[in-house]
């Protein structure tokens, strides 16, 4: 390099020792050192990297895919870890697998970390927990309780419960023999629905450490060596950059929706859109918004635990309000209908699960509901005690006057139509009439001003 720089010299500065020759010597010398430094600089920001996710709610169907996408994103962009705020009251079997299989099959390293102050990592958390490579609790938090519920009325000592029991057992067995941990811990979480405060956690091997921060639990875990399932790696994330990975607008709308409360909603707003759309058709409005209610109501409801008893409870409630329309029971069924949705939305979730309608949610809607098909019941039976205002039962007694004179037959004006008329005695024209029956389309009439006492 130094040969052909030195063609572009003046012979004068060609030689080595001249001042001007040795500092353009340098130059690319200063400028390789330079480029190398860069490349050192960096390689050592991109390794230093630690991506946040906070799954602060029950585990369900949104905030797991979330979750996942989340560690992907760390592999592709090569973090250095990913720290995973627990904060749940568990959640589905199902969904917590699906984050469990994520976590145990990562590139790279997935910290669970029970904060803040006051968290819990309870039921399907504590597997999410016990897969992580590294696992730390902030103080004031607990683990534990992790008994599977929601077995759709199972009993305690039935083969399905045992069995689900088991699995469970064994899973949490593994998981926790993965990584070193209290597997016998493990199992009784499950078993005996046994909790732990974060520093008993921290003494009996259940999680790896006790950090007070994010930032002492990024000093605490440098250079610890994790194994993962390429092999094993050195954490170094003292001093990392956090970055925060938060929710999109789909991520929370289907977070927010399988909400318990609010599918609850759902469902019952649909059934009552519906119901007016029956009762009363061609309103459209109340069709469309109640149809769309209760597909996002099926929608949510797949990913919930729900007892299909307090469905099929709901649906009876409807039922025997849409009877009492027809059946004179006295009011028997509307009672029966109240007490039918009354018992339904208690059995919607299972009491023991972390999904549970609160009675400030379930007595509104019940009231609610229950007026609504008590006010359409009131007004379908009024409407039937109601004599005809149209038709030819509407005609039946109703008053008009002849247009033409009636020998014995012309027309008549009935509610402002014209009708053909017959009569068997003449009437004027001008004269007011009453309708007696109808043939037809023709009215028989008699003269109604010979019905007026005291008229000749």
């Amino acid at each position: 390099m130094w040969t052909l720089w030195a063609e572009f010299l003046p012979r004068e500065r060609r030689d080595c020792t001249h001042p001007i020759a040795r500092l353009q010597r340098a130059i690319p010398v200063v400028l390789g050192v330079w480029i190398a430094l860069c490349a050192l600089v960096s390689g050592a920001w991109a390794g230093s990297t630690v991506y946040r996710v906070r799954l602060d709610e029950a585990i369900g169907p949104a905030s797991i895919d979330f979750a996942v996408r989340a560690i992907a994103r760390a592999e592709r962009d090569r973090a250095e870890a990913v720290v995973i705020e627990l904060d749940t009251p568990g959640g589905l079997d199902a969904s917590m697998r699906v984050l469990v299989k994520a976590i145990l099959a990562a590139d790279v390293p997935v910290v669970v970390y029970v904060a803040p102050a006051g968290a819990r990592a309870a039921s399907a958390g504590v597997f999410i927990t016990l897969a992580a490579p590294v696992s730390a609790m902030a103080p004031g938090t607990n683990i534990g309780a992790a008994h599977p519920v929601g077995l759709g009325g199972a009993t305690p000592d039935s083969v399905m419960s045992r069995k689900v029991v088991n699995d469970a057992a064994a899973y949490a067995r593994s998981l926790a023999g993965r990584h070193g941990r209290n597997a016998d811990w493990a199992e009784s979480a499950v078993r005996s629905s046994v909790s732990l405060a974060a520093r008993e956690a921290v003494r009996d091997s259940v999680v790896d450490l006790e950090a007070e921060s994010l930032t002492d639990l990024l000093r605490r875990i440098d250079g610890r060596e994790v194994r993962l399932v390429t092999g094993s790696r050195v954490l170094r994330t003292e001093g990392a950059i956090v970055r925060d990975l938060t929710m999109g607008f789909r991520d929370r709308a289907l977070s927010h929706l399988s909400s318990p409360t609010l599918a609850y909603l759902l469902f019952v707003g649909g059934l009552l859109g519906i119901a007016m759309e029956l009762y009363h058709p061609g309103a459209i409005l109340p069709g469309v918004v109640g149809g769309i209610s209760f597909i996002l109501a099926l929608y949510a409801l797949q990913s919930l635990p729900v007892q299909w008893a307090g469905v099929l409870l709901i649906l009876l409630a409807l039922v025997l309000f849409a009877l009492e329309v027809k059946v004179t029971s006295y009011g028997i069924l509307s009672v029966g209908g109240a007490a039918s949705l009354f018992a339904g939305s208690l059995l919607f979730f299972d009491r023991e699960s972390p999904y549970r309608l609160s009675l400030s949610v379930i007595l509104p809607a019940v009231l609610g509901l229950t007026a609504f098909f008590l006010f359409a019941v009131a007004m379908a039976t009024r409407a039937q005690r109601r004599p005809a205002i149209s038709g030819r039962e509407g005609m039946i007694g109703a008053l008009g006057t002849a247009v033409t004179d009636l020998e014995p037959e012309g027309r008549v004006d009935v509610h402002g139509e014209y009708w053909r008329a017959r009569s068997e005695r003449p009437i004027r024209a001008g004269a007011r009439v009453r309708v007696i029956q109808t043939e037809g389309l023709t009215a028989m009439v008699e003269s109604a001003e010979e019905t007026v006492p005291g008229r000749s």
